[in-house]
């Protein structure tokens, strides 16, 4: 069983190992993998993400001889899998069951992980201190992090206050310690959250007078090394609420893109960034204004479009059929008319077409005429290619080619007049 180094020094960025085995990831995986007898890499395991690095062949820093270690993954029977980038990195089999190997960690990303992951450990207990939730998952992404809640409600207020305590105890710079205890004396403990038995020995983490709790994974000497906390956005899962958060360096970095993007938005506004929220109320309630503006215009334009075209249509068997192909109007507008069209008194057949934006058909009839406005758009779209359908009075479609469009209204115009 190989020898978790991280478990005691979550800041060893080195170490030396010997390599027990080389394996394929799986059956189906046949990236190269090293089993070694200790190990500093972390491997993906409860929420957080593995750590990445490079294996240095007789400690020689050079690039001939160094594995570059993309995924670090635990078997179920408890084997870390240091898997390498690619088979040519086995070096020809310079690297063999007892070579002696140099490990480095990507500090930079292990310092992200121990921040995030101890970040949501004091995120936690804050909401358990102040609100009795529990959290039930942790997941850590590569661009932020959430928990999961056991709550049917939560507001803003719960949040800001869970977020003020959890940076308080960051700023108080607590010591953040691990020790090792059996599974009968963690249970006289009071931990926030105890693991099922399976261990003979738990691993716990202890953040003093706060949160103490069973943990396998990379944390900070002392909560001030997790910088800050910020929380992003909330949502309602099937188990209860999702919490996303960032920690650390994430949170300085997150903040700072989001004040770009409210300047941004302020400058285009002409405004300060507090007031971006009610500019853009503004604006949706003028875009609201315009919209139904618009549409008082398309409804008098099609009724106008109505009078203009019954007026030039002759009527035909009782009732006039009204055929027009447009090139400046779009499905929408065809629509209206259709509808302006057959609401006459007069019997009315509307055959309506346009190439403007998405190219579309609409048939309609007026109540008590006898065709059938569905099956007629139904034949129309397997000549000419497209989809959509409709009702006997009403059907509409879009068209995949408009060659020919005018020649098959007419055709259908002809159809119906016979």
């Amino acid at each position: 069983m190989t020898e978790r180094l991280y478990y005691r020094d979550s800041f060893l960025d080195e170490f030396d190992a010997e390599v027990l085995e080389v394996v394929l990831v799986s059956n189906s995986d046949s990236r190269p993998a090293l089993i070694l007898d200790r190990t500093a890499f972390y491997p993906t395991s409860g929420g957080q993400l593995f750590d990445k690095g490079w294996i240095l062949l007789d400690g020689k820093n050079n690039e001939n001889d160094k594995l570059r270690v993309v995924e670090v993954a635990e078997r179920e029977d408890g084997t870390i899998l240091h898997i390498l980038q690619d088979a040519a990195q086995t070096k020809e089999n310079r690297i063999q069951k007892g070579t002696r190997v140099h490990g480095l960690i990507d500090a930079e990303r292990r310092r992200d992980h121990m921040q995030q992951h101890s970040g949501q450990h004091v995120l936690s207990a804050a909401f358990v201190r102040l609100f009795e939730m529990p959290t039930v998952s942790f997941h850590m992404g590569t661009d932020y992090c959430s928990i999961d809640l056991d709550t049917k409600n939560l507001s803003t207020d719960q949040l800001v206050a869970a977020e003020l305590l959890a940076n308080d105890i960051i700023w108080e710079d607590r010591p953040v310690e691990v020790r090792f205890v059996t599974q009968e004396e963690a249970r006289g403990l009071g931990l926030r959250k105890l693991p099922p038995t399976g261990r003979d020995e738990l691993r716990l983490i202890n953040t003093r007078d706060f949160d103490l709790t069973a943990c396998g994974g990379t944390h900070v000497g002392a909560t001030g090394q997790i910088g800050c906390i910020l929380l992003r956005r909330t949502e309602k899962v099937r188990q209860g609420w999702r919490v996303e958060f960032v920690c650390g360096k994430r949170a300085v970095s997150t903040a700072r893109r989001d004040y770009a993007s409210l300047a941004e938005s302020a400058g285009l506004f002409s405004s300060q960034i507090w007031d971006v929220p009610q500019q853009i109320r503004k604006a949706q309630e003028e875009s609201r204004a315009s919209k139904k503006a618009v549409e008082r215009f398309l409804e008098e334009l099609a009724d106008l479009h109505a009078i203009r075209l019954l007026t030039e249509t002759p009527e035909e068997g009782g009732r006039k059929i009204v055929i027009r192909n447009f090139q400046d109007r779009d499905a929408v507008f065809i629509k209206l008319l259709a509808q302006r069209l057959t609401r006459q008194n007069s019997p009315v057949v509307a055959l309506l077409g346009t190439t403007a934006g998405q190219p579309g058909l609409v048939f309609a009839q007026s109540v008590g005429q006898p065709f059938d406005m569905g099956t007629l758009m139904k034949e129309t779209l397997a000549r000419l290619g497209g989809r959509g359908g409709g009702s006997k009075d009403m059907a509409q479609g879009g068209l995949t080619e408009v060659a020919g469009l005018e020649a098959t209204l007419n055709e259908i115009a002809g159809r119906l007049r016979a």
